[in-house]
Order: structure tokens, then C-alpha cells, then sequence
């Protein structure tokens, strides 16, 4: 039945670019683990999300291949920023290309590295942030964008119910991070927050103080 579901709700929403489809298909061809991709669902998620937002400068922690990137960009109107930041150098030289490319490239930065070094290291005052780098580390990140998001800003958190493991309580690394996080959000001063049901879990936070 839930696949049912599910190819019911991407059969009524909105068609992806062309340029996102053949992304989507590369990174299921030549990448290790093409599931991290964000996919058609969410990556229209995500636009709507930025649109209704209207953000002027986001950060993006984690970028893979590039497809939630290009889907926040091409929400976003001329003259803003998407600082997006990705700690696999190999990755660098195409989404480079990608995003010189692409539609609403003009609007991305890459950055290279770990982002708890980077993310100190970009003066900007962030209307919107996108989480989707090391699920081990979504608390320290929050510590760090927290301070640099204006009053009414929005965070995004992907991967928050981590394929059903955080209900079960499992000890990996990854699942501990994401159940501390989970944790930490929901009764956070500050913050309102939601989880999504959305594939593997979003999280919807807003800054009110």
C-alpha cells in the first residue's frame, strides 16, 4: 500500500525540470548511496518551501550531488545567495561545472570542507539553512547556525526520522545523533519546530526569539 501511495503522490505533484531528472538518474548510475539524493517529492518540497520563505541568503550543509541545491536556487530570485557546503573535495570540480551550468547555478557558492570549520567562516546573517550533511553532527550544526539566523528564519533538517531506526533506538553513530537532535528541537527555547512523515523524515524549524 505505500507504494501505492507514494507513486500516487509523485503522479500528482508538480513535474521536475529535465535538468533535475538527468541529475537524478546520473547519481543513481555512478554515485555510492544515490538513495541521499533528495529526488523529485522533496526536491519540489523544497522549492515551494524556499518560495513561501523568500530568502535572500541560505546555507545548504551538505550538497552530494547537487539536486537539492538546484531545486532551492530555482526558487530564489535574482541577486540572492545559496552558500551551499560539501566535505567531499572529490565532488568539487562537477558540481562546479553543474552549477555553471545549470539553472539558478548563478545563485550557488560552493564551499569545500567540514562545515563546522566553514560555516564560522561566512558572514552572513541566514534566512534559511538546509541540514543534510553528517547526521552525527545535526546538533553542533544547529549551535552554530542558530546564532547566524535572523528572527523569523527557517531551518530544514533531513534524514530526522532515519529510516524508523530512531523509534527503534538504535545505537549507530548516525541514529544517536539524529535521536539527540530530534530531542533537542522539540522542546528548544525559541524554536518552533515539526517533523515531516516525508521519505526518511523532515524536519521544519523556526526561529521566534
Amino acid at each position: 500500500m505505500q507504494r501505492e501511495i507514494d507513486d500516487y503522490i509523485t503522479a500528482h505533484t508538480s513535474p521536475e525540470p529535465q535538468h533535475l531528472k538527468e541529475l537524478y538518474r546520473h547519481t543513481w548510475l555512478h554515485r555510492l548511496y544515490p538513495q541521499m539524493c533528495s529526488g523529485h517529492v522533496q526536491g519540489r518540497i523544497l522549492k515551494m518551501l524556499t518560495a513561501m520563505i523568500n530568502p535572500r541568503y541560505v546555507l545548504e550543509l551538505g550538497t552530494f550531488t547537487g539536486y537539492s541545491a538546484l531545486c532551492i536556487a530555482e526558487a530564489m530570485k535574482p541577486g540572492t545567495q545559496l552558500h551551499t557546503v560539501e566535505i567531499d573535495d572529490e565532488s568539487a570540480d562537477s558540481l562546479r561545472e553543474l552549477f555553471r551550468t545549470a539553472p539558478g547555478g548563478e545563485r550557488i557558492t560552493l564551499h569545500i570542507g567540514d562545515a563546522l570549520e566553514i560555516i564560522p567562516k561566512l558572514d552572513y546573517t541566514w534566512d534559511m539553512v538546509y541540514i543534510d550533511a553528517n547526521k552525527r553532527h545535526y546538533c553542533e550544526y544547529l549551535s552554530e547556525v542558530l546564532p547566524r539566523l535572523r528572527r523569523g528564519g527557517f531551518i530544514i533538517a533531513d534524514n530526522t526520522l532515519w529510516g524508523g531506526k530512531i523509534t527503534e533506538g538504535a545505537k549507530d553513530a548516525q541514529s544517536v545523533g539524529i535521536a539527540r537532535f530530534n530531542d533537542l528541537v522539540a522542546d528548544y527555547p525559541g524554536l518552533e519546530a515539526v517533523i515531516l512523515p516525508l521519505r526518511d523524515g523532515l524536519t521544519l524549524l523556526r526561529k521566534i526569539d
